[in-house]
């Protein structure tokens, strides 16, 4: 859907809905045939409309432009003077008569004296006799008489006060000798005023145009009509297409037929616009006469476009921003063309984005930008609406009549298409993005309500896990007042202090299955909602700021434990917020100091979105821990940049395999290829792994027979209370295996 424009070259049917036909045809059976004959005929109808539109203005724009070429020589003192005053029959022939043969293409040039008697007569190039008028009198005296009756009724008043620059003047269709043609009539004046006439004694130049054979090709040839021809009666051959020629009485005088483009038929994945060469020999000789106010017109115009195009489109990536965006969904929604349309709206929001525009730069930023509405546009084409909102967030707006769109079929274009690496000036970039869909049919739709649904669903697709599509339901935006019931609640838990507590899952080394250690992990047993999950309430303390408090918390409680089971590892996730704090460190060293735990016992897992931060003050905290003895542990490794460049920058004591390899783990499966290269990379750089997710006897095996180190999940034991675990390592006893020391930065 483009912005609407008043230039033909801006009307161009695009390949965004026959590429997915044409796949669709190449993979499904007779039913999908039946679909792709009916897009067929309605992209037909499509081009079909626009070239009857274009065959009108044409048509319009010739009979004008012959009234132009007169304007070149009838307002002239010298026409005047050697075609009325002193005629000089030999001046008109090479001034009026063969220049407008052979400038302008007139088949036929007349001059008429007062009394409306021929005096001159140009055929083809050529002088001839005055007399010759009368093959072409009976469809000229009619203009003529009714030029003469304008100007008896001060028709050239305008002209003679300075009120216009040209003269009245009539141009028509008409038939002569059996021939489509264009008649145009026009006084011979004064360009300069000084020679007077009386009103109705003025000499007319009567320029012809024959629509025959040699104007149907040259029309070929400018404006690309195939097999263009001008006839008196239509032909009735099938696949031509006819536009009747009518005067100005409404009286059909001919007929321009023209064999259509066929774009569905071909089955083009794209349609070229018709190149329209615009005919300028007459245009350049009125500049000459009129520059000065030309260039001004020009010059104002051209600065409201671009005034126009600025306000309305977004600076760095050309496309529509959000005051036209939202313009054009209130349009769309609101005019009767688009009642009972199928209207879906798609907010973009990309995945990562941030930390490609605080690592490499704003300048890379803006290149991705530029690049993802790049891809943006190859994917959704011209027949919906692209528009940046602002930072790294997209909109789309489709309006389909018979079907809806597709948007899961769209959404997943768009998802490979932006996941693949971004190659910008000196670096290589790799983000996703989240997607949130509604759909409401035109004319029942609020803008600002249908925007916020878009909104909820895209905030359910990064909540989901982000790099996704979500459909918007009525159930989201209960989940979206319950985020909100949640903030307020976790505010109230966090300074009551009894409603959050802290599990433990087993840590089980592979090889002798006895528990080693504990990851900690936080629960909020809420005394109205009962066990709200650590999946809703984390990413709302993290989004508040309350993520701090909460990780204290869990510190707290992983620490007491830790103090109380010596020689045990204990896990503690930790966000990259808090490892952003400068005083995120001391307070580490604060509580393992109140609790007695010794620091070698204590692991801190982080993401990988930490270390692709780069943050100064994120990567000194973890030197300082390395330092002290505390572990780090890299956390769902393998589900986002898993570069080797990182962990070399960020060396850690363990990688955590992510649960969605590890719940794939059978025979034959790729996830075991994966997961065995992730294991090996690990080794290879003296890095212990631990696979978490475990859940069958079946990947137990397939990961031991990798050589994971310790393994982790509901195989072995959901997270216990700080009481029980306690218990599970009394039980296990003193056969642990030894941790390796941590390694010097």
């Amino acid at each position: 859907m483009r912005i609407k424009s008043t230039t033909p070259e801006h009307w161009r049917f695009t390949t965004g809905v026959l590429l997915p036909v044409v796949l669709a045809l190449l993979v499904t059976a007779a039913a999908v045939l039946g679909f792709v004959f009916w897009s067929t005929a309605s992209v037909d109808a499509r081009a079909f409309e626009r070239q009857v539109t274009m065959v009108e203005q044409v048509l319009s724009a010739k009979r004008d432009e012959i009234r132009h070429d007169q304007e070149s020589v009838a307002i002239w003192d010298d026409a005047l003077i050697n075609a009325k005053f002193a005629f000089d029959r030999q001046w008109v022939h090479i001034n009026l008569g063969k220049w407008m043969y052979d400038f302008f293409g007139h088949d036929r040039v007349a001059v008429l004296d007062a009394d409306n008697r021929p005096k001159y007569m140009m055929i083809d190039g050529g002088a001839a006799d005055p007399s010759a008028f009368s093959d072409v009198a009976a469809a000229t005296m009619p203009l003529v008489d009714q030029l003469r009756s304008t100007i008896a009724d001060g028709g050239m008043k305008p002209y003679n006060d300075g009120e216009t620059d040209v003269p009245v003047s009539i141009a028509e269709f008409v038939v002569i000798d059996n021939t489509p043609a264009i008649i145009s009539v026009m006084p011979v004046v004064s360009d300069s005023r000084n020679l007077r006439q009386i009103d109705g004694s003025e000499t007319v130049l009567v320029g012809i145009v024959l629509l025959d054979a040699a104007f149907s090709t040259r029309l070929r040839g400018e404006y690309l009509f195939q097999d263009a021809s001008f006839s008196l009666l239509q032909s009735g051959l099938p696949n031509v297409a006819s536009y009747p020629l009518l005067n100005s009485n409404w009286r059909i005088i001919g007929f321009f037929e023209w064999l259509p483009d066929s774009p569905g038929q071909t089955m083009l994945l794209h349609t070229a616009p018709a190149l329209i060469v615009a005919f300028i020999i007459a245009g350049i000789l009125v500049f000459l006469l009129i520059r000065q106010l030309w260039r001004s017109s020009k010059a104002l115009d051209a600065g409201r476009i671009r005034a126009e195009h600025q306000a309305a489109h977004d600076k760095l990536t050309g496309l529509p921003n959000r005051m036209t965006f939202d313009g054009q969904l209130a349009q769309t929604l609101t005019q009767g063309h688009a009642a009972g349309a199928h209207v879906t709206l798609l907010m973009l929001d990309l995945d990562r984005f941030k930390q490609v525009n605080d690592t490499l730069g704003h300048q890379a930023g803006d290149e991705l930008i530029c690049a993802v509405g790049a891809r943006l546009r190859q994917i959704v084409g011209d027949d919906m609406l692209i528009a940046r909102l602002g930072g790294d967030e997209f909109a789309i707006l489709s309006v389909a009549r018979d079907a809806p769109l597709d948007t899961i079929g769209l959404s997943s274009r768009i998802i490979e298409a932006i996941g693949r690496p971004f190659e910008l000036s000196h670096f290589s970039a790799f983000v996703g993005v989240s997607i949130g869909i509604v759909s409401t049919t035109g004319g029942i739709a609020e803008p600002r309500e249908l925007i916020r649904k878009a909104d909820i669903a895209l905030y359910e697709a990064k909540a989901s896990g982000r790099n996704r599509a979500a459909v918007y339901e009525e159930r989201m935006n209960e989940l979206l007042q319950l985020q909100h019931t949640i903030e307020a609640e976790l505010r109230i838990a966090l300074r009551r202090g009894d409603q959050l507590s802290v599990v433990f899952q087993p840590l089980v080394d592979q090889q002798s299955r006895m528990v080693v250690g504990a990851e900690a992990l936080a629960r909020w047993n809420h005394p109205k909602y009962g066990q709200i999950s650590p999946a809703r309430f984390v990413p709302v303390a993290e989004s508040t700021g309350m993520i701090d408090i909460l990780g204290e918390f869990v510190l707290q409680r992983a620490c007491e434990l830790g103090a109380q089971t010596p020689g045990r590892t204990i896990a503690v996730n930790i966000s990259p917020t808090q490892l952003r704090s400068p005083r995120f460190a001391a307070q580490v060293f604060n509580i393992l100091h109140c609790t007695g735990m010794r620091p070698s016992d204590l692991e801190l897992e982080i993401t990988e979105s930490i270390l692709l931060d780069d943050e100064h003050t994120s990567a000194q905290n973890l030197r300082t821990f390395r330092a002290s003895g505390i572990h780090i542990a890299l956390d769902d490794f393998g589900t986002g940049y898993s570069s080797l460049s990182y962990l070399k920058r960020y060396p850690v004591d363990r990688i955590k395999i992510d649960r969605s390899f590890v719940m794939q783990l059978t025979e034959g499966h790729v996830s075991v290829a994966i997961t065995r290269a992730i294991v090996q990379l690990a080794h290879a750089m003296d890095i212990e792994v631990t696979a978490e997710g475990v859940e069958t006897e079946e990947q137990a095996t397939i990961l031991g027979q990798m050589g994971c180190n310790t393994l982790q999940g509901f195989l072995f034991s959901p997270g216990v209370s700080p009481d029980r675990i306690a218990e599970i390592f009394e039980q296990a006893g003193n056969c642990a295996p030894q941790r390796r020391k941590a390694r010097s930065n």
